[in-house]
């Protein structure tokens, strides 16, 4: 590429790099690496001629500005293309974890000097045109090691809803439970592994909610709230069979 144009259909193309495919299937602990790094190697000659452009760039802060309007205003040409408001939710909420897991990540990873900088204004503007969302920029090996700390995926999201830290009493007890009692019981290690497979897609349905808050509260005071009472009780298998209930429960109701 060896204009801007042509940079912004390559910016273009990091957007769609999940077209055709259920982002949600590609984002999980056995798809996940093997998806990115084939990603990332189809897109490398994009970032080479962003990096290319940036330093040939008479203003490179205005030269990434335009890159990163250009990938907002795409997204939102999708969006606006849906004529159903919750097909434009479900293609946004697509976007946005493309953008998440995807995009963001593979512009980090390149360590361009542009990486870091168009980044930072890609979810800036992403923000400004989208503000119901909260798109933030991660690299990919700080996201792959998030799938080394499943069984906790839906307590986080209550959590969130809640508006607790990622070290709150409840995260910690879960997961100390999962580190030292689960993973190391017979079966255990099957357990999380295919609890993960359905956690991130019950959450995203949740999310999709216009009550979310409230089934957020309800799966607290029904299935997480007795299952740390369990714990600190000492009743360990106790929680272990209510959570694979609230799961397998969650699953019928919310994943599809």
């Amino acid at each position: 590429m060896k204009d801007e144009l042509s940079e912004i259909e390559g910016i273009h193309k990091l957007l769609d790099c999940c077209e055709g495919s259920d982002v949600m299937q590609l984002f999980q602990k056995k798809t996940y690496t093997d998806a990115f790094q084939k990603m990332y190697q189809e897109h490398v000659t994009v970032f080479d001629a962003i990096e290319e452009g940036y330093h040939a760039a008479e203003d490179g802060d205005q030269y990434l500005t335009a890159l990163a309007d250009a990938l907002t205003s795409y997204a939102v040409e999708k969006v606006d293309a849906c004529s159903r408001k919750n097909k434009k939710e479900h293609l946004l909420m697509d976007l946005n974890m493309t953008m998440a897991v995807f995009v963001l990540p593979m512009i980090l990873e390149y360590h361009g000097e542009f990486s870091k900088p168009l980044a930072n204004k890609m979810t800036e503007s992403w923000k400004k045109s989208f503000p119901k969302t909260n798109l933030g920029a991660a690299e990919y090996t700080t996201i792959e090691s998030g799938f080394h700390k499943t069984w906790c995926y839906i307590t986080t999201a209550v959590c969130r809803s809640f508006q607790k830290p990622d070290d709150c009493y409840e995260l910690r007890t879960l997961r100390e439970y999962r580190d030292t009692y689960l993973a190391d019981s017979p079966g255990g290690s099957e357990l999380i592994e295919e609890y993960y497979d359905v956690a991130p897609s019950i959450v995203k349905h949740i999310d999709q909610q216009p009550d979310s808050d409230a089934i957020y509260y309800s799966i607290w005071e029904e299935w997480l709230a007795p299952c740390i009472s369990l714990i600190e009780s000492g009743q360990k298998e106790a929680c272990r069979e209510h959570y694979i209930e609230m799961v397998h429960t969650l699953q019928k109701k919310y994943f599809h």
